[in-house]
C-alpha cells in the first residue's frame, strides 16, 4: 500500500528524506559552511545529471532522496547553528534593542530584544555580525514599566543559553526556544540598565504587529465588552494577550481551541469569500482569471501582515496561496501533490517548522480531510440542501479529527467527546464574525453603520460564548490526563491508515492487517500502562519557588508536602501534569504543615513517610538548637529562606543527605555546598535535575 502511494505521489519521497534530514539536524546539528555546500551542490547536480542521461534511474531516484536527506540536515544545522554565542559566566553589558513590545508579567517586564554590541571585561567592544535574540526580564518598577519597542539600552547582565528545569516529562523549553530563533535569556535587576536612544525606523515585522495593534486598538473603541474584544481580536488578528484563562479553558474543553488560533481555517474563510466575489469575473472573461487569482492571493497576504505575520498565518496563506495558483490547472486544485508541495517549500523556507504544533496539526488535518472526507460524505447522501451542508460540515469535522486526534493526544493529553456538536455550533458563527469583522473595517469612513454592525457581532459572540460554556457543562465534555507517547502515536496512525485501506478494499489480506495494527496498538498500551506504573516513593521536583515533597503509595492516590502553609502550586502542577498523567496519577492532595494520616506525619516541617524522615529547611528555627540526642534525618531539604550554615545544625539533627533546591540564590546555595564538602555529607542540587526515591 505504501510503494502505491509513492508512485502516485512521487514529491511525497523528496518531502520524507527532507523531514528525516531535518530531524538528524536538529539531534547533531552541524554548520557546513557555504563553500563546501556550493561544490557538494554542484557535484550532486552534474551527477544526477550523468545519471539521467544514462538513463540510470534507479542510481539517479538513490542520489536525489540522500540530497533532499543531506539538505535538511544543513538547513537546520544553519537554522541552529546561527543562535551561536559567546555566553560569559560572568555579568557583560551588551548594547540592546527592545524588538517588541514589552509585556508586564507578575514579578518581571519581559522584553524580547536583539543584543548588537558586547563590551568585554578589558573593556574592548566586540560588534556581532548579526543580532541575536534573547528574552530579556528586567525587574519590574516604575522606569521598567515605561520602557518601548525601538528603545535602545546598555544592560548588565549574565546571558544563558536555554535550559530545562530537568523535571520528568516537562515541555521541552530550551528547544522550543531555540526553534523560534531565541538564543537564550537573562535577568536585568534594576539599576543596572541605561537607555540610550530611540530607534524611530520600523522592521517590515514590526510595521505589521503595529497594523494589528492599530486594529485591536481600533475595536476597543467601537465599545465592545472585555470578554467579546479579546475573542473578536483572536478571531480577526490573532492578538491573544487579553483572554482570560477561563475562556481559554472553555475554548479547549469543547474542543474549539482551533478557532482561537488564527490559521487556516480563518484564512479559508476569507478564501472562500474572495472566491464567491470573484468567481463570476472568470467564468465571463476567462482571460481574468490569471489576474484576478493573483488579487486573491494579494489580498491574503494584506490580511497576514494585517495579523502581524505570525507563523500561523504565514503557514496558512502559504497554503492557499499555492492553492490559488494551482486552480490555473483544469485538475482539481485541491490534492495531495498541492498540499506536499506547499509543505515541501515551506519546510525549505524554516526548517524548524517541522517541529511546530500547527504546523503538524495544520497538515495533518488537510491531509485527512483529502483522504477520508469524500468517503465520509457518500455515507449519507441526501437531496435536502440543508441536510446536505450539515453532513458536509460534519464530514470534514470527523475527518480533522481523526487525523489531529493523534496528535493532540500527544501534545495536550485531551480528547474533547462533543466535538462534532461543538463545530456544528462554533464553525458557522466564527465565519459570520470574520466576515463581520472584514465589514467593520470597510466602514471605518461611516461610523454611524459601524455601530449597528459592531452591536451585532458582539451579540454574535457573546451567544457563540455561552453556547461553548453550555457544551463544557454536559457530562464528559472532554477526557483529560491522557498519555501517549510518540510510539503510540505511529501505531495509531498505521492502525488509522490500514483499517481505513480495509474499509475500501475488503479482502482477508487488508482485515487481517488492519486487525493486527489495532491489536498491537492496545498490546503496547497495556504494556505502557504497567511499566509506567506508580511505585511507592519520594519524588523532588526543580520547580523555583514551591519547594514541595511528592509521597507517593504506588497508586493513584498521593500527597505533595509543602514548606509554606499558602503555597502557590500553580505552576508546580502546570510543570508536573504531564509526568502525573504518565503515572496515572489523579491530582496530588496539598498538604501543609501540621497534617498527619494516610501513612504521614508532618509536624515542625519534618515529614515521616514510611519510615524516612525529611526536614523542609526554609527558616531559621533550628538555627543552634541542641538537642540530648540528634535526629536522625535522612533528606535535608534546603530552600529559600534558610540563613545559617548546616554546621549550627549539627547539635539538633545527624543529617544523611542533603538536597539543594534551586530557589535559593547562588551565595546562599554556595554556602551549603561548601558545607557539605567540609562535613562530608552527600548531596544533589536540584538544578541538575528531579530527585526520585524509591521506598
Amino acid at each position: 500500500m505504501f510503494g502505491q502511494v509513492l508512485q502516485r505521489y512521487p514529491i511525497l519521497r523528496l518531502l520524507i528524506m527532507l523531514g528525516i534530514g531535518i530531524a538528524c539536524g536538529d539531534v547533531c546539528p552541524y554548520m557546513l559552511s557555504l563553500d563546501m555546500f556550493g561544490i557538494a551542490a554542484v557535484l550532486t547536480l552534474v551527477f544526477l545529471f550523468v545519471c539521467f542521461y544514462r538513463n540510470l534511474h534507479t542510481l539517479f531516484s538513490i542520489v536525489l532522496l540522500v540530497s533532499c536527506a543531506a539538505l535538511g540536515f544543513t538547513l537546520m544545522g544553519w537554522k541552529l547553528g546561527a543562535l551561536e554565542f559567546p555566553f560569559s559566566e560572568n555579568e557583560t553589558v551588551y548594547r540592546i534593542t527592545i524588538e517588541e513590545h514589552p509585556e508586564e508579567k507578575p514579578r518581571s517586564i519581559l522584553c524580547r530584544s536583539t543584543v548588537d554590541e558586547i563590551w568585554t571585561s578589558d573593556s574592548v567592544m566586540v560588534q556581532l555580525d548579526c543580532k541575536k535574540l534573547f528574552l530579556l526580564y528586567f525587574q519590574k518598577d516604575s522606569v521598567a514599566c515605561q520602557l518601548k519597542r525601538g528603545d535602545v539600552l546598555w544592560v548588565n547582565t549574565r546571558l544563558m543559553p536555554p535550559r530545562n528545569n530537568n523535571n520528568p516529562d516537562e515541555f521541552d523549553y530550551a528547544r522550543f526556544l531555540r526553534h523560534r530563533g531565541v538564543c537564550g535569556t537573562g535577568y536585568v535587576a534594576g539599576g543596572h540598565w541605561q537607555r540610550i536612544s530611540h530607534l524611530i525606523e520600523r522592521s517590515f515585522p514590526q510595521r505589521a504587529l503595529d497594523q494589528r495593534e492599530q486594529i485591536v486598538e481600533y475595536y476597543r473603541k467601537l465599545n465592545f465588552k472585555e470578554e467579546e474584544l479579546a475573542v473578536l481580536s483572536a478571531l480577526t488578528v490573532g492578538d491573544k494577550d487579553d483572554l482570560s484563562e477561563d475562556i481559554i479553558e472553555t475554548y479547549s474543553v469543547t474542543g474549539a481551541s482551533h478557532v482561537l488560533a488564527l490559521s487556516g481555517m480563518h484564512i479559508g474563510f476569507l478564501y472562500a469569500l474572495f472566491w464567491f466575489l470573484f468567481s463570476p469575473l472568470w467564468k465571463r472573461f476567462q482571460s481574468l482569471k490569471p489576474l484576478l487569482l493573483l488579487i486573491i492571493v494579494s489580498l491574503l497576504w494584506g490580511f497576514a501582515f494585517l495579523t502581524g505575520l505570525s507563523p500561523s498565518v504565514v503557514r496558512s496563506v502559504v497554503m492557499f496561496s499555492i492553492l490559488a495558483l494551482s486552480s490555473l490547472q483544469t485538475e482539481k486544485p485541491l490534492s495531495a501533490n498541492t498540499l506536499i508541495v506547499t509543505a515541501f517549500c515551506m519546510l525549505l523556507y524554516n526548517p524548524c517548522w517541522l517541529f511546530d504544533v500547527g504546523f503538524q496539526l495544520s497538515f495533518t488535518a488537510v491531509a485527512a480531510i483529502l483522504i477520508f472526507y469524500s468517503k465520509l460524505y457518500a455515507l449519507c447522501p441526501s437531496s435536502n440542501r440543508i441536510v446536505k451542508k450539515l453532513w458536509e460540515l460534519m464530514s470534514v469535522s470527523v475527518s480533522a479529527q481523526i487525523g489531529t486526534a493523534p496528535l493532540v493526544l500527544l501534545y495536550f493529553g485531551r480528547f474533547s467527546t462533543h466535538f462534532l456538536i461543538t463545530n456544528l455550533w462554533v464553525i458557522p458563527l466564527v465565519s459570520v464574525v470574520m466576515y463581520a469583522g472584514v465589514l467593520l473595517l470597510l466602514l471605518m469612513p461611516f461610523p454611524v453603520l459601524q455601530q449597528p454592525v459592531a452591536w451585532i457581532t458582539e451579540k454574535l459572540i457573546g451567544l457563540q460564548n455561552e453556547g461553548l460554556r453550555c457544551i463544557e457543562d454536559w457530562p464528559y465534555a472532554s477526557i483529560d490526563h491522557w498519555w501517549i507517547d510518540i510510539r503510540m502515536v505511529v501505531l495509531f496512525y498505521v492502525a488509522i491508515l490500514l483499517v481505513y485501506r480495509w474499509a475500501q478494499v475488503r479482502i482477508f489480506r487488508n482485515m487481517s492487517m488492519a486487525l493486527a495494527s489495532v491489536l498491537l496498538l492496545f498490546s503496547y498500551n497495556v504494556w505502557y500502562v504497567w511499566s509506567n506504573s506508580s511505585k511507592s516513593g519520594l519524588a523532588f521536583y526543580n520547580v523555583r519557588g514551591c519547594p514541595a515533597v511528592h509521597c507517593l503509595t504506588g497508586g493513584s492516590h498521593s500527597w505533595l508536602a509543602c514548606a509554606d502553609s499558602l503555597p502557590d502550586t500553580t505552576w508546580l502542577f502546570r510543570s508536573l501534569d504531564a509526568h502525573w498523567s504518565r503515572l496515572r496519577l489523579t491530582s496530588p492532595q496539598v498538604i501543609t504543615n501540621g497534617y498527619t494520616g494516610n501513612g504521614i506525619f508532618f509536624q515542625n516541617k519534618i515529614l515521616l513517610f514510611h519510615g524516612v524522615r525529611v526536614c523542609m529547611l526554609n527558616d531559621n528555627r533550628w538555627r543552634f538548637q541542641v538537642a540530648d540526642a540528634p535526629m536522625t534525618i535522612d533528606y535535608m531539604y534546603v530552600s529559600r529562606g534558610y540563613k545559617g550554615d548546616l554546621s549550627e545544625l549539627s547539635g539538633l539533627f545527624n543529617i544523611r543527605k542533603v538536597i539543594v533546591d534551586s530557589s535559593l540564590s547562588p551565595y546562599y546555595r554556595d554556602r551549603i555546598l561548601a558545607d557539605c564538602r567540609k562535613l562530608q555529607i552527600p548531596y544533589r542540587m536540584l538544578e541538575d535535575g528531579y530527585i526520585r526515591v524509591t521506598l
